[in-house]
């Protein structure tokens, strides 16, 4: 029997950095266009504690969608790209990863404190 060996195929660091900027346009909605505001603050909670509670876990989760965004930009450096494309893509990875945890952080947040 003869084993063919296929080629890796290369993923483009520009499809994960696209998927990353919708999360981090998800995040943004929550924290600044009072997505999570309405989400999770019930009608029956005072709207100052709600308010107190969101900003806490929003700041927690601004520290991950700060590094999300920053590995977000620096994958996408054309210099990074070119001479390393796979580090570029761990990279992008990585930054995929801090947006699905500033995003659980501020979901998780959300919902404990009401």
């Amino acid at each position: 029997m003869r084993v063919t060996m296929r080629a890796p195929v290369a993923v483009s660091p520009v499809i994960p950095a696209l998927a990353n900027t919708l999360l981090g346009g998800l995040w943004t909605l929550s924290v600044f266009a009072g997505w999570g505001l309405a989400a999770f603050c019930g009608t029956g909670e005072m709207p100052d504690a709600c308010m107190d509670r969101l900003t806490l876990v929003s700041m927690l989760s601004g520290l991950f969608a700060f590094l999300g965004a920053i590995g977000t930009a620096g994958g996408l450096l054309p210099p990074l790209m070119r001479r390393y494309p796979e580090k570029s893509l761990i990279l992008v990875g990585i930054a995929t990863a801090s947006w699905l945890i500033a995003l659980a952080v501020l979901y998780v947040g959300g919902l404990v404190g009401r």
